[in-house]
């Protein structure tokens, strides 16, 4: 048995910077409680959970599932501010805890995510540019007591 930990998949239609990137996009507040996150794209995820099933074993062992990149919650946003030339609202202050994974070993395993944060962004801006569907589910990203 392989035990995954994924941390923040994306898609276009859900996934912390997409919440940052709406928010930005809407002229909201992002908040700032929780500083950082990890993320990586579905298909990245997908990838890795089918081509990692060799490596199951008992007792469990975890395997990481996340991007390579620690992204700021406050430097996000003001990048989709900069691409929807829109000003940043911030609500709050930078807290001191985020929930963080290190995927190195996935990455020995089966190499790095094919899809960079930056990427990401982009695409995310593109797709909320253009009208693109949601899915109306915020991920919470800002809370780390586990109280949605």
């Amino acid at each position: 048995m392989l035990l995954f930990r994924l941390n923040y998949a994306v898609d276009l239609r859900y996934g912390v910077i997409v919440d940052i990137a709406r928010k930005v996009h809407a002229g909201e507040p992002v908040d700032l409680g929780v500083p950082a996150f990890n993320v990586i794209w579905q298909r990245d995820a997908n990838s890795y959970a089918l081509r990692s099933l060799e490596f199951c074993d008992n007792p469990p062992r975890p395997l990481n599932v996340t991007g390579a990149e620690t992204l700021s919650v406050r430097s996000v946003a003001n990048w989709f501010g900069e691409r929807f030339r829109k000003p940043v609202q911030f609500r709050g202050v930078e807290g001191a805890t985020a929930l963080l994974s290190n995927a190195s070993a996935c990455f020995r395993l089966r190499g790095p995510p094919t899809v960079s944060s930056e990427q990401l962004m982009a695409m995310a801006a593109d797709w909320i540019e253009a009208g693109g569907a949601s899915l109306d589910k915020p991920t919470h990203f800002e809370v780390s007591d586990g109280k949605f």
